[in-house]
């Protein structure tokens, strides 16, 4: 995704750490390029609208439950592979709680 437009910060940089902007968990000079690229280009900046509302959506109807340790754990682990990288394999992502 990305208006054409040259900016500061690509689009894709952007985009692959949406999230990390919307959860405040970058630092403050990532968050004001991003802020300053969202100015610039519309496609960033309705992709960042719709995952902020699907964040609160999310929020707003499952932020009640308590997620148990070892899934939390389980689901960080993939993240951390993903954002390494590394695929993480169908055996992995398929398989339910009790092992099968």
């Amino acid at each position: 995704m990305s208006c054409g437009e040259p900016h500061e910060t690509d689009c894709s940089e952007v985009l692959d750490h949406l999230y990390e902007f919307l959860d405040h968990e970058m630092p403050d000079t990532d968050c004001t390029k991003f802020e300053q690229h969202f100015e610039e280009c519309s496609p960033c900046l309705e992709k960042y609208g719709l995952e902020q509302a699907v964040k609160k959506l999310v929020k707003r109807c499952c932020g009640h439950d308590d997620v148990p340790t070892d899934l939390r754990s389980k689901v960080m682990g993939r993240i951390d592979l993903i954002r390494s990288g590394q695929s993480v394999p169908d055996s992995d992502v398929t398989a339910t709680a009790d092992g099968t």
